[in-house]
């Protein structure tokens, strides 16, 4: 078994990906997963643990990576018996160092989406629940607020994708624009298969069939893991939703983004 990560922006089709990835008849798609949680637990308890800082450091260092490689074969044993797996999560990216010590040469692939359609994105769903006291009660202050350094889930990830870019770690993951997979849905795919390296199919993208299945009452009114089943281009409705001035904001605040991932103003 194989296994990749698929480390993505909000709102900017990674459960499409996924589900596109899971009609490939060797591929298994995970929905938003806990395995890097898992992982991440055994680090931190081998950080704190007397236990381990009482052996030799080296040898403790090597085996909890080991741990954590045979840990993650297992838990996918536990689910599939297909040849490949893709591992749904946000925070694999800005881990990366700790993910190749433990799975050397991993492959990532990280959707990405015009911010500002990210953004109304996450707009559309908060007017959705007006029944519901959510947030900010202007569209101004619950940009800010979803923006912010800590705001879930766009700040937060966005601050990690900077840091990617600050480590050099982007040269080992795959970009993909939301823009490009919704409208060349195959040529996009047949990259995505050129660089995991499995073989390429014939996707029918007026029916792909969701496989992937998650309660989004646990991911609050922001959740939205359901895919149409047909791939088409979508149209931005970011000015109309958020207005010009907003929308001018987010490229001026966030233009390292949209200079690297080419959106124009």
């Amino acid at each position: 078994m194989e296994i990749f990560f698929n480390s993505s922006m909000p709102r900017a089709g990674s459960t499409l990906l996924q589900n596109i990835l899971g009609n490939h008849p060797d591929v298994y798609a995970t929905p938003t997963s806990p395995l890097f949680e898992f992982v991440n637990s055994v680090r931190q308890n081998y950080t704190k643990s007397s236990l381990v800082k009482a052996q030799n450091a080296e040898q403790m260092k090597s085996a909890m990576y080991q741990f954590c490689l045979y840990g993650m074969h297992g838990f996918f044993n536990g689910l599939t018996e297909k040849s490949y797996v893709i591992d749904k999560s946000r925070a694999w990216g800005v881990n990366y160092e700790l993910l190749r010590n433990i799975y050397p040469n991993p492959r990532i692939v990280c959707m990405i989406r015009d911010l500002r359609d990210i953004v109304a994105s996450m707009e559309k769903n908060y007017r959705k629940h007006p029944d519901i006291l959510s947030g900010k009660n202007t569209i101004e202050k619950r940009v800010a607020d979803w923006m912010g350094i800590e705001g879930k889930p766009v700040g937060v990830t966005l601050n990690n994708l900077k840091e990617v870019f600050h480590r050099g770690f982007n040269k080992n993951i795959l970009f993909i624009r939301h823009e490009d997979l919704t409208k060349s849905p195959q040529k996009m795919m047949d990259i995505v298969h050129d660089y995991l390296g499995i073989k390429s199919h014939i996707y029918d993208f007026s029916n792909i069939k969701q496989v992937t299945f998650e309660d989004d009452k646990f991911h609050g009114i922001y959740g939205d893991h359901k895919i149409k089943g047909v791939v088409a281009p979508v149209k931005s409705t970011a000015k109309e939703v958020l207005g010009e001035m907003i929308c001018n904001q987010i490229y001026e605040n966030y233009k390292w983004y949209f200079q690297i991932f080419n959106y124009t103003k």
